[in-house]
């Protein structure tokens, strides 16, 4: 009977040693902290703040009073209602779009990398297609030219342009790792090449998903929003894209209505860099030579009494 390379115990100490490393990481802890303030924000943001964040009222362009905290739009829709729905909003296109996406790219990249050959050439040429494109260009080209504006489009255009840089990347790393041993002793036990490629290699390169991931993320939130803010979505829905292009077509600048443009923006570059924080803090986790670690003083001053004595 064949016994398990990996115990239980085993993975349990490699969880543990994974999770001990990720909560002592500044910069993750810092960014998961961010994040998960967004994520609170928009399940329980709406709850606490009620009501339409279409409806009008006739209290037009307001500052932030104990009325509206965060003041009202020319048209007297409130603005913070307008920003905890466009949180929701974000945040749910945001990873939904990043995770089909980077499903896409480790599909591509991990079949390209690990069968070589022919699958690989042919791989590789559809991808070095879509890197070679302008991407945010082909982005507002595809979406400007639909017959349907919607979150359906924008998510499409998105997915079709961001999932070939991750798949290259990871093209490259499972071409260093398909000679490896494990994967030969795989190979040599009679697994199949999905097991091989799904169970064995893309583990090992969890690390670098993930940094792909959040990248995505960061680059799916700021191009959603710069479609919406070019009118290119649908400008009737409630995100921080439309709250900025309603404040730009309404002159909320040259009107010093700081209230309805400030939010959104702050809430887009707070998030971006929340996430920005969590990809650096995995690369230091990933990569040793990254990290950071504070030096030993009490053991750097007892070997310099140790040198005087």
């Amino acid at each position: 009977m064949l016994v398990p390379t990996t115990t239980p115990s085993t993975t349990m100490l490699r969880l543990r040693d994974t999770w001990r490393l990720v909560t002592l990481n500044r910069k993750v802890s810092f960014g998961l902290a961010i994040l998960a303030f967004f994520v609170l924000l928009a399940i329980f943001g709406p709850m606490f703040f009620p009501g339409d964040p279409n409806a009008f009222s006739p209290d037009i362009l307001q500052p932030p009073s104990t009325a509206h905290w965060l003041g009202t739009t020319q048209t007297g829709q409130d603005v913070l209602t307008q920003l905890l729905w466009g949180t929701r909003f974000s945040l749910i296109m945001g990873f939904a779009i990043g995770i089909s996406t980077m499903i896409i790219s480790v599909i591509i990249g991990l079949v390209a990398g690990y069968f070589g050959g022919l699958i690989d050439e042919v791989l590789s040429l559809f991808t070095n297609v879509f890197l070679v494109l302008p991407t945010l260009p082909l982005a507002i080209l595809l979406a400007a030219f639909a017959a349907y504006r919607g979150p359906l489009t924008i998510a499409i255009v998105l997915i079709v342009t961001g999932w070939s840089w991750g798949a290259r990347v990871l093209r490259a790393q499972t071409l260093s790792m398909r000679n490896r041993d494990y994967v030969d002793a795989a190979k040599a036990s009679g697994e199949n090449s999905l097991h091989i490629i799904f169970f064995e290699i893309l583990p090992n390169e969890i690390s670098i998903v993930a940094a792909e991931l959040l990248g995505t993320v960061i680059y799916v939130i700021l191009a959603e929003t710069g479609l919406e803010f070019l009118g290119l979505g649908d400008i009737t829905s409630t995100s921080w894209g439309t709250m900025l292009y309603w404040a730009g077509n309404n002159d909320a600048l040259m009107l010093g209505a700081w209230w309805w443009f400030l939010p959104p923006g702050l809430c887009i570059a707070l998030l971006g860099a929340g996430l920005a924080f969590i990809n650096f803090g995995i690369d230091e986790i990933a990569n040793p030579r990254l990290r950071t670690e504070p030096k030993p003083k009490l053991a750097k001053r007892n070997k310099n009494r140790e040198v005087a004595a």
